[in-house]
């Protein structure tokens, strides 16, 4: 049947969606993956991170974030401020070439590339091994693998080549015992005298420095000059560092020589600094330096001030290091995983929290949730309990400052959820642009374990040496991967919260403010029901403490539910309001009451030929055999259904092409669709449970309104069970009933990922307690509800209670994506406060999102959104009840993006380059950049 377009609503309605969609992704959450470059600037106070993506980062007071990348496949291996100005130099590896200066000026940006090197001579020779960002801001050093040093003019970007530093000029000046083409190997180091900004030193990597003769031929590796101009620091391979006296009589001998961790052979010190204090003896800080054969595996910056000497143990690869000396004294440490800011004015030197790029990888993400619209009672005693964890944090302020944070402040509170494989949940303010960490809750206490209770990492054993202190909270070794968190649910309302893992175990907390000793309840769910010929093959269960456990403020556990077998819990929901809380694994689901700790309802799902379903995420082997046969049993019958089809002529195709045509401008066609063959029930994991759902609708006739659970599976079924609640006198005492009312079949029998129920308006039924809150509106219950029932390949209508099917709409029939996620959001309208739609979120297999209208189930919009072989970055997607959505980009990253016009969160502000009038001899209290010129393997 043709369908002609009626042009005045359509516009009308195309005018609606830009006012109600759009799609942006906003920003990135997290630690950057894969960092490779540090720098800083004092004059504007901002951080910047390059990765070896090309991805260039910068980071300024809470709230001010820039981004860049490159546009090639380049790493980033130096980032140097050019001083009192926005401009940033990157050094950056483009894969397949050598090294090259990228000067990136804001918010354009430049390119210079360094002169050819000649025929005789390898491409490595014009490498660039060192940068110095001159303190007048007008000039640019480059050494290179070649020993020369060329001088760029900034922001012009041209080459000074009466200003170059040959190979000639340099073996001029220097003795004819130290000429040798050993010696004059690459630039290693470039660093200006901080008195007199006319002097430079150049340090070669084989020992040789140019501003003095140096006898010693050991491997250069860092050099920085003291504060006051007089001496000079380097360090070297062996372990051992130098201080030397520049001026004056003995310019070529050393005043000082030490190999700080003893005499066995040490591994290089990649970089020191040395910092004078008002009173008493200066900071000196290194990298390196550990005895090989004991302590080469460690990652150490050790810090020397006085008789106090720490070795700050890292949990992954430094990168690189400096000492914010503007405010309080910060040393600033960017290792392979993670920001870590000490404090070293504070006795103890604590570490200062960190307001952004935090670890949300310390332990690896097997989950998120999101909560919106958190009420501010709840959300204060979770940062109360939060507060309480972070009491060895410094009380110092966050040490970057730099830009000026322009975004408004949140119209709401709102929180991300993600669980992890060590069995935390990590609770984050998502309402802005920093991901703020405010509460960490820990299941672990609650099972046996291997871990000692009694271990403390972040001290070190008295009189060790040498003086180790663990820093830093990267750790993703799980002492057992059972405790892996896989579901999360959290009732803003009522402040009850229920996580379920790897395990099969289902912990039900309760938000308390005071710590307390309490024995928690166990109730065991045998979901097989004594189904015979089936023998489970995977992990065991948990084991539960016996003894009272002393939990902290927070999130405390009263309950636990442990199915059997103990197989990964693959759906949870709660009603609060109820006070029931329903899981599904593999084999079936179970409904539990956590008011009187009973079980409800246990149904088994499981499927004969669910073999597959009993050896457990950690053992599982698929059936090769099994595998083919199905796939060859496809090919078979796609090759007989293509022998059927009948080939039309060329003349009919031409007439088709030509009715076709005239009739396009008027008709709006169907789209087409392919045959999708229904799935077999043989099919493994048909059994598994994909959703639960809570609902108080129509089941048993039109007229009353009954408390239902509903469950789809894997095989296209989906339950409808209606439930009997107690009234609320004797809701203690008598017990919740549930009767099986309804069983959906799918006749394609893809797997149910979502179930809705919408009230006589085609709205959504508002979560439990939010009518009573007054955060919503009461559902209609006086027009006929339906039930919309979303499957991996279609969307479809049914009314009740009689279950009929009134509409639907096709996806994989269209464009051959399925269905990976779905969230339910509101919509509001960009033009108007009044207006908005409630949508269907969805996202497809493909990395699309859409939005599908609802009652209707019409599709509204669809934008690429995640490369399609991210397939981690598609199962870690979660969508928020205001049109936006989280997915990890890495392990470490969240991207955020957001469909609404609305609602929208994204970075604003402003840096302001500093003035600056010109260069000056005067003291510099600390350069732009690094502190030090170094290098790391």
């Amino acid at each position: 049947m043709k369908r002609f377009r009626r042009h005045g609503q359509e516009s009308q309605r195309d005018r609606l969606k830009q006012e109600l969609f759009a799609f942006n992704k906003a920003m990135e959450h997290g630690f950057p993956h894969q960092p490779s470059a540090l720098g800083y600037s004092p004059s504007l106070k901002l951080l910047a991170i390059g990765t070896r993506s090309g991805a260039i980062k910068l980071y300024g007071a809470p709230g001010v974030e820039f981004m860049g990348l490159h546009d090639e496949n380049a790493a980033v291996t130096q980032v140097h401020f050019m001083p009192h100005q926005v401009i940033i130099c990157l050094v950056v590896q483009v894969t397949g070439h050598l090294p090259m200066p990228l000067i990136k000026k804001l918010p354009s940006d430049a390119t210079f590339l360094l002169p050819p090197p000649p025929l005789s001579a390898p491409p490595s020779v014009t490498r660039v091994t060192a940068v110095l960002a001159h303190s007048s801001g007008e000039l640019l050093l480059l050494g290179t693998e070649g020993g020369h040093v060329f001088v760029v003019e900034v922001p012009g970007f041209r080459e000074l080549e009466e200003r170059n530093i040959s190979l000639d000029q340099i073996a001029s000046s220097v003795p004819d015992d130290y000429i040798g083409r050993r010696n004059l190997e690459h630039v290693e180091a470039l660093q200006e005298n901080p008195v007199d900004p006319d002097q430079v030193i150049i340090g070669y990597g084989r020992g040789l420095m140019v501003i003095w003769d140096l006898e010693k031929k050991l491997q250069l590796e860092s050099v920085c000059w003291t504060e006051d101009g007089k001496y000079i620091l380097s360090s070297h391979s062996d372990g051992s560092y130098c201080r030397w006296m520049v001026g004056g009589q003995d310019t070529n001998e050393e005043e000082k020589s030490d190999i700080p961790y003893g005499h066995f052979p040490c591994k290089a010190i990649s970089k020191i600094v040395q910092l004078p204090t008002e009173e008493g003896p200066p900071f000196l800080l290194f990298s390196g330096g550990m005895p090989r054969a004991s302590y080469g595996d460690r990652h150490c910056i050790t810090v020397i001030h006085g008789k106090k000497h720490v070795a700050l143990d890292f949990t992954s690869r430094i990168i690189d290091f400096f000492v914010i000396r503007d405010g309080p004294d910060a040393l600033v440490v960017l290792v392979e995983e993670e920001l870590v800011v000490i404090d070293l004015q504070t006795e103890g030197w604590p570490i200062i929290q960190t307001p952004y790029l935090v670890p949300l990888h310390s332990s690896a993400i097997t989950c998120s949730h999101h909560v919106s619209t958190i009420p501010l009672k709840l959300w204060e005693r979770i940062f109360a309990a939060g507060k309480h964890q972070n009491a060895h944090y410094s009380k110092k302020p966050w040490p970057v400052t730099g830009g000026q944070n322009l975004a408004p402040d949140p119209p709401q509170r709102d929180l991300l959820l993600t669980g992890h494989e060590d069995g935390t949940v990590r609770f984050w303010d998502a309402s802005g642009v920093c991901l703020y960490p405010m509460y960490k809750l820990s299941t672990a206490g609650v099972f046996h374990t291997d871990a000692d209770p009694n271990d403390n990492m972040n001290q070190g054993t008295e009189g060790e040496w040498p003086p180790f202190r663990k820093v830093g909270c990267f750790d993703p070794y799980s002492d057992d991967p059972r405790l892996g968190i896989q579901k999360i649910h959290l009732c803003k309302y009522s402040g009850y919260l229920t996580v379920a893992g790897t395990a099969g175990q289902i912990l039900m907390l309760e938000l308390n403010d005071e710590a307390a000793e309490q024995t928690v309840e166990a109730k065991v769910v045998d979901l097989l029901q004594g189904q015979e010929g089936f023998r489970w093959k995977g992990h065991t269960q948990l084991d539960i403490q016996e003894d009272p456990v002393m939990f902290p403020a927070g999130f405390q556990p009263f309950a636990v539910v442990q199915c059997q077998p103990p197989a990964v819990v693959t759906a949870l929901t709660l009603h609060s309001e109820w006070k029931l809380i329903a899981f599904g694994t593999s084999h079936g689901f179970g409904l539990y009451d956590y008011q009187q700790k009973n079980s409800v309802l246990i149904k088994c799902t499981l499927n004969p030929s669910d073999q597959l379903a009993m050896e457990g995420p950690l053992s599982r082997v698929k059936s090769i055999k099994k595998s083919l046969r199905q796939s060859f049993r496809r090919i078979r019958r796609s090759r007989v259904s293509l022998r059927k089809q009948h080939v039309n002529t060329a003349t009919k195709l031409q007439e088709a092409n030509a009715r076709l045509e005239a009739e396009l401008a008027e008709m709006e066609l169907a789209p087409v669709q392919r045959k999708i063959e229904a799935r077999s029930s043989d099919d493994s994991f048909t059994g598994l449970v994909r959703t639960l759902y809570f609902a108080d609708t129509f089941l048993s006739d039109s007229s009353h309104n009954t408390p239902s659970l509903w469950a789809g599976t894997n095989g296209g079924c989906v339950f409808a069970y209606m439930l009997r609640l107690p009234s609320v006198e004797h809701r203690a005492d008598e017990p919740v009933t549930a009767q099986l009312s309804k069983e959906i079949q799918l006749m394609h029998r893809a797997p149910v990922v979502g179930i809705v129920v919408l009230d006589g308006h085609g709205a959504p039924l508002p979560e439990p307690l939010e009518v009573a809150h007054d955060l919503a509106r009461a559902p209609d219950m006086q027009g006929s509800h339906h039930l919309l029932v979303v499957s991996e390949e279609q969307f479809k209508v049914f009314t009740l209670p009689k279950v009929s099917a009134k509409m639907k709409l096709k996806l994989t029939a269209v464009d051959g994506s399925r269905v990976r996620r779905v969230g339910m959001a509101w919509f509001g309208s960009s033009r108007t406060e009044d207006y908005g739609e409630s949508g269907l979120l969805v996202l497809t297999n493909q990395g699309d999102v859409h939005v599908v209208s609802l009652p209707h189930v019409k599709m509204q919009v669809h934008y690429p959104c995640i490369r399609r072989e991210d397939v981690s970055g598609i199962a870690s997607c979660v969508f928020t009840k205001h049109g936006q959505g989280f997915y990890l980009i890495s392990p470490s990253e969240f991207e955020r993006f957001s469909l609404s016009t609305r609602c929208v969160v994204e970075p604003r502000c402003l840096v302001e380059a500093p003035l600056h009038s010109g260069c000056s001899n005067q003291h510099q209290s600390q350069p732009d950049g690094a502190s030090s010129t170094h290098r790391y393997s």
